[in-house]
């Protein structure tokens, strides 16, 4: 059995997987971070996996939608959007598309900036900024993660409030984080683990998406804004960071 997927380091499960995926096709394998399964070609589908591997999505796409819920709650006044993504990966497109249909319906204009190198990124966000009533959110990807003290620290410098897909983002100064449980996610893994050591396939155990997703709020940074977050925002809150 082969475990895939590491909780500090929420988006490299994918490469983890591919990586084991490579080395055994009869070995079971479940994961735990993937952001992507079927675009990475882990899995047929997610009803059936149809292979050696098989485990608990990162998130589905629709959370694009909650997260431009949450702009609009905390920042009302917001109608251009840019998105942060990296193309690279399989969930980068995927992401990005959730949030451009949902868009309209918040009455939202989005701008997609490709997540590369770091200079990229500050001439990307600092153009973007130039322009009034903006807002970021931040996608899922490696490099977002590598770079997330510059897409913080730009996002304080331009006054932009931001959302973004893991805690680590509001905990190090970001405004307002949205993503998956980890530790619930890591529970339903061991389920799998222990289903499959009884005789189960991986092939027939469908890929699930994640059931309990936290919200984490930092107050100190939205005071540093100008905004009000909504008290019924903070009360739903699983964190309140002041």
């Amino acid at each position: 059995m082969k475990f895939g997927g590491t909780r500090r380091n929420w988006w490299p499960g994918s490469t983890a997987v591919g990586s084991l995926q490579q080395a055994t096709r009869t070995i079971p394998i479940v994961f735990t971070t993937a952001g992507d399964p079927v675009g990475a070609g882990f899995v047929e589908s997610l009803a059936r996996p149809g292979g050696n591997i098989t485990g608990f999505a990162i998130f589905e796409y629709a959370i694009g939608g909650k997260w431009l819920a949450l702009l609009k709650d905390v920042s009302p006044r917001t109608t251009r959007v840019a998105v942060l993504r990296d193309p690279a990966v399989a969930a980068g497109p995927g992401q990005l598309g959730a949030i451009q249909t949902a868009a309209p319906s918040f009455g939202m204009e989005i701008i997609p900036i490709n997540v590369r190198e770091p200079e990229g990124i500050e001439r990307a966000v600092t153009a973007f900024a130039q322009s009034s009533n903006g807002g970021l959110i931040v996608t899922g990807s490696p490099l977002a993660q590598l770079h997330r003290g510059l897409i913080i620290s730009l996002a304080a410098r331009h006054k932009l409030p931001a959302i973004y897909f893991e805690r680590f983002f509001a905990a190090d100064g970001g405004l307002i984080s949205y993503g998956p449980d980890f530790v619930d996610q890591y529970g339903h893994a061991a389920g799998y683990v222990d289903r499959i050591l009884k005789g189960e396939k991986p092939a027939d155990m469908p890929v699930q998406a994640p059931t309990k997703y936290q919200l984490v709020i930092n107050l100190k940074t939205a005071k540093a804004l100008g905004l009000d977050v909504p008290v019924h925002l903070q009360q739903t809150a699983d964190e309140v960071i002041e």
